[in-house]
């Protein structure tokens, strides 16, 4: 299990912006993460005291960067990726502050090349899916 330490030196989010806590398992096509900082009071994404189930977005996000610095050449940088398009989001639930215990972030690889990926996402908290969607990454978008 990849720990939180590992997770921030491996994305660019840091601080409290580094919202998972570890990585549960993976391989080429998909990773679990958990998460925990839903609960806490300085969590980044929160507006006006609550964290609305829209910000599970950048949950999923982080987990498909996390899973692009697991599949980097060994030494080498990973790809940084940017965010292009979510499609298909379902919000099961209105919020993620009001759960308790850890979220598990699943991002599963559908498609993809050197330059765009699409993931399809989850989270749940138990056996209960609070959103699910699909989002494209587009990789070095800065040589489009």
């Amino acid at each position: 299990m990849l720990d939180r330490a590992w997770i921030a030196a491996h994305i660019p989010h840091q601080g409290t912006m580094c919202l998972l806590n570890a990585v549960l398992e993976w391989d080429e096509s998909r990773i679990v993460c958990e998460a925990l900082s839903h609960t806490l009071p300085d969590n980044p994404l929160r507006a006006e005291g609550r964290l609305g189930a829209a910000s599970g977005v950048e949950y999923a996000a982080q987990a498909m960067a996390v899973h692009g610095g697991l599949l980097a050449p060994e030494g080498g940088e990973p790809t940084q990726g940017y965010l292009t398009s979510v499609r298909g989001l379902n919000l099961h639930t209105t919020r993620l502050d009001d759960v308790t215990g850890p979220l598990r972030v699943t991002a599963e690889r559908l498609s993809g090349d050197a330059r765009l990926i699409l993931y399809q996402f989850q989270i749940h908290h138990g056996d209960r899916c609070l959103l699910d969607g699909r989002a494209s990454v587009v990789l070095d978008a800065q040589t489009l």
